[in-house]
C-alpha cells in the first residue's frame, strides 16, 4: 500500500539559493500541484475553523497566494503586507531584519479596523522577523492576531519561539531542519 503524501512530500529544497549555505525550502512545487495546495490550504485554515475571523492577512510575496486562497474558503477579506514602495495608497510601515539582511513592510492605514480579528498567514517561518513586523504593523491599526500559520517551520532559526514570546498562537504544517 502506498504511503499518503504529506505536505512535505510536495516541496523541493533548492541548494545554496540565495546563498552559500541556504537550503531554500521551494513551495512553488506544492503551489502547483493541486492536491498538495489543497491539502495546505485546508490544514491551513483547520485550526482556526469555527473562530472569529475579520481578516487574513498574507505577508509579501508568498503569503499572498495563501492568504488569498484561505481568505476565499472562510468568505473573509483578504489584506497584503508588502514591501515597501509597493502599495498605493497611504500606509504605515516597519522595519525588520531577517535572516540574510534587512528590510522594511507597509500596510494601508485604513486596511484594518480596531478591534477587527485577524489571521496571519505565510510560506516560511524562519527567524520570525517579517511576521514580527507584519504583527507590530497589525497591532498598531488596533486589530487583533487570532494566529499565524506557516507552511514550513525552520525551527533552528527561532522564529515559532520568537513569536510564541510575544503571545501570539503559531501553526505550522511541517517543519525542516537547517537555514
Amino acid at each position: 500500500m502506498q504511503k499518503r503524501p504529506e505536505i512535505k512530500d510536495y516541496i523541493r529544497t533548492i541548494v545554496d539559493f540565495p546563498h552559500e549555505g541556504i537550503m531554500f525550502r521551494d513551495v512553488t512545487t506544492l503551489f502547483a500541484d493541486p492536491r498538495g495546495f489543497r491539502m495546505a490550504v485546508d490544514q491551513m485554515l483547520h485550526p482556526y475553523m469555527g473562530l472569529e475571523i475579520d481578516k487574513v492577512v498574507g505577508l509579501e510575496a508568498r503569503g499572498f497566494i495563501l492568504g488569498g486562497a484561505i481568505a476565499h474558503q472562510l468568505a473573509k477579506g483578504f489584506v497584503p503586507v508588502r514591501k515597501k514602495g509597493k502599495l498605493p495608497g497611504t500606509t504605515i510601515s516597519q522595519d525588520y531584519k531577517l535572516e540574510y539582511g534587512e528590510a522594511i513592510v507597509e500596510i494601508h492605514d485604513d486596511a484594518l479596523l480596531p478591534g477587527e480579528k485577524v489571521l496571519v498567514v505565510d510560506d516560511l517561518l524562519a527567524t520570525g522577523g517579517t511576521a514580527e513586523a507584519g504583527i507590530k504593523l497589525i497591532e498598531r491599526l488596533g486589530a487583533e492576531i487570532v494566529g499565524c500559520s506557516f507552511i514550513v517551520d525552520l525551527p533552528e532559526l527561532g522564529g515559532r519561539q520568537r513569536l510564541e514570546s510575544m503571545g501570539i498562537e503559531v501553526n505550522c504544517l511541517c517543519e525542516f531542519e537547517g537555514a
